[in-house]
């Protein structure tokens, strides 16, 4: 994470200014809030949703992260404008320690995100629904990476969209640039749910439900080897994974587990 776990102790006391962020029963939900921009990310926006995935990152007490949007955008990718012309605003959170890339954030959260997407999807709002593990849609919601229209190539998410799906698939979106489908998207993998716009709160509502049935400790011990897995080569990663079990064995989280399926009663999850 490019803020260490000093710096996001707390939210910004007056909030952020293209972000609204709510807490509940261990979900933080972070909102995208720049509509008359379609939520389009620049400098400002990026440092924000950095800082803010890095209090739900080092904050025990989040468990799951929904990622939602304002007005009828998910996100329209990078501001190029914002990008070509600088920022001169007045920052609402420190300066990151390094350039803000939202495919490696999203990689170290290693909490269960689920994106709720209820309008189109562009370029870099990519790395935030293809780095999600649960993608819930509106029927509605389309997907499309028009770099190439303009000149430009998604190198980040063809890295993001190689971890979904084949990659002839992957690089066939990169280098057309046709616009898909929810139902399209679901095939890929790229979407996880669909739901019409009516149902897509309480299909949300119904996933989060479930996930804060199980242990967050497992969960987060889990994804975060599925990263790590990456990084290793085959010959070490069973290795790793046997250290791993045997990490999470001695938890707080496993003892409980076990304790409440032994005694025929619900866990008692703690942070």
């Amino acid at each position: 994470m490019i803020y260490t776990a000093c710096q996001v102790t707390q939210l910004p006391v007056n909030g952020f200014r293209y972000l609204i962020t709510s807490f509940e029963d261990h979900v933080m939900t972070i909102t995208l809030n720049r509509p008359e921009k379609k939520n389009a990310l620049h400098p400002p926006m990026l440092h924000e949703l950095a800082f803010a995935l890095a209090y739900a990152h080092h904050t025990p007490e989040v468990w799951i992260v929904v990622l939602a949007a304002s007005g009828d955008t998910f996100c329209a990718g990078m501001d190029l404008k914002a990008l070509s012309v600088g920022d001169t605003e007045q920052a609402t959170v420190p300066a990151p320690s390094g350039p803000v890339r939202l495919g490696e954030l999203m990689a170290q959260l290693c909490k269960p995100c689920i994106a709720r997407v209820q309008g189109p999807v562009y370029a870099g709002g990519f790395l935030l629904v293809g780095a999600s593990t649960y993608v819930v849609a509106a029927e509605l919601a389309t997907f499309s990476l028009p770099e190439v229209k303009r000149g430009l190539f998604p190198f980040q998410v063809m890295a993001v969209l190689l971890d979904i799906m084949p990659a002839r698939t992957a690089l066939d979106l990169c280098l057309r640039a046709r616009t898909l489908s929810s139902t399209e998207a679901l095939a890929f993998g790229l979407v996880t749910t669909l739901a019409t716009a009516a149902e897509l709160d309480a299909t949300v509502t119904g996933l989060l439900d479930e996930l804060k049935q199980l242990s967050p400790t497992a969960m987060q011990y889990g994804l975060r080897a599925y990263q790590q897995l990456k990084s290793l080569p085959s010959s070490e990663q069973q290795a790793y994974l046997y250290e791993q079990f045997g990490q999470l064995q001695q938890t707080p989280d496993a003892k409980e587990g076990m304790a409440a399926f032994l005694e025929k009663r619900k866990p008692n999850w703690k942070p």
